[in-house]
C-alpha cells in the first residue's frame, strides 16, 4: 500500500522527527513515560537514598527492564519461555536496578490501566516472589503453573514464522522494505556500514543458523531501512536472502550440478 510522500523522513529531517514522536509517545501515559526515558530513571536512581538498594554483585543486566521488554524466546532446542529479549542498553551493574524499573514499569501500566492500589501491591509481590523462587530453585519445572495468558502467548510464539513478520511489517511480496511511517530511508554511508556487518563471519553465521540454513550458505542484504519504532536508541531493519551452501565436488574434482546454486533459498528479517 503507497504511502504518503510526507511519511518518510530523509536523512536530515530525522533527528527532529525523532524528538517529536518520542515525546508524543511519552506524552501519552505515565507508563509510556517511564518506558521512553531510560536516562530520567538512572538519573532519579542516583539523586536517591542508595542505601535503600539492595547491592547485588556486578553482573550483565537489561539496563531497560520494562514490561514491553518481556516475551516468548526460543533456546537452541526449540524450548519457548518468558524472557528479557531486548539488551540493546544492556551493561555490568547491580541486578536489583533490573528489579526497581521493572516494578516502576508495572506500577505505571496499573497507574494507567486504573487498577486499584491494592492490586499494583500485589502485582510487586508476585514480582518479587517469583524473583525469589527463581534464586531458591526449588521447584525447576514452573510450566505447570504458569497462568492460562501466558501459555496463550507462549502458544502463539510457537507458531511464529518469518513470513508472519513479514505480513505484518513488510505489506508487500516484493524483497523489499516499503518506505512510509515505520520505515525510512538510510543514507550511503548507513547502507555501506549495514552491508559491511552482515559481510563479517560471525554475523553470517548468525544469519544461517535461522531454520538450519547451511554453514557456508552465502547471506545477501537485499534491503535496509531505519525503522522508526523506538523512544531512544536507533534501530535499522534489514531484509536478507539467504542463497544455498557451496557446492561440493564429485569424484573427480568437478562440482555437482545445483539447481538451486546461485538463488535464494529463503529470506528473513533482521533488526539492530
Amino acid at each position: 500500500m503507497a504511502k504518503a510522500p510526507s511519511q518518510v523522513k530523509s536523512f536530515s529531517e530525522r533527528a527532529s522527527a525523532l524528538r517529536r514522536s518520542r515525546n508524543l509517545k511519552m506524552a501519552g501515559s505515565a507508563h509510556a513515560y517511564v518506558r521512553g526515558n531510560t536516562l530520567k530513571f538512572y538519573e532519579w536512581l542516583a539523586a536517591s537514598d542508595s542505601s535503600k538498594v539492595p547491592r547485588g554483585p556486578p553482573i550483565w543486566i537489561c539496563g531497560d527492564c520494562h514490561v514491553g521488554n518481556l516475551g516468548p524466546l526460543a533456546d537452541t532446542d526449540g524450548e519457548i519461555d518468558i524472557e528479557i529479549r531486548d539488551l540493546d542498553q544492556a551493561v555490568i551493574g547491580n541486578p536489583a536496578h533490573d528489579l526497581i524499573r521493572l516494578g516502576l514499569s508495572l506500577a505505571t501500566a496499573a497507574r494507567g490501566s486504573d487498577l486499584p492500589g491494592v492490586t499494583t501491591a500485589k502485582m510487586i509481590e508476585q514480582m518479587m516472589e517469583g524473583y525469589e523462587e527463581a534464586l531458591a530453585d526449588k521447584d525447576p519445572d514452573l510450566r505447570s503453573r504458569r497462568p492460562e495468558c501466558v501459555r496463550v502467548v507462549m502458544r502463539q510464539a510457537v507458531g511464529r514464522t518469518w513470513a508472519h513478520l513479514a505480513k505484518e511489517r513488510l505489506e508487500d511480496t516484493k524483497p523489499t522494505i516499503p518506505l512510509g511511517k515505520r520505515f525510512w530511508p538510510i543514507s550511503e554511508k548507513e547502507k555501506h556500514e549495514i552491508e559491511r556487518i552482515f559481510a563479517t563471519e560471525d554475523v553470517r553465521l548468525l544469519v544461517t543458523a535461522l531454520r538450519s540454513r547451511e554453514n557456508d550458505a552465502r547471506v545477501e542484504v537485499l534491503d535496509a531501512a531505519y525503522w522508526n519504532e523506538r523512544l531512544q536508541l536507533p534501530r535499522t531493519a534489514a531484509l536478507c536472502g539467504i542463497a544455498r551452501g557451496r557446492q561440493k565436488p564429485n569424484e573427480r574434482g568437478r562440482p555437482l550440478p545445483d539447481r538451486h546454486q546461485g538463488s535464494r533459498a529463503g529470506g528473513g528479517a533482521a533488526q539492530f
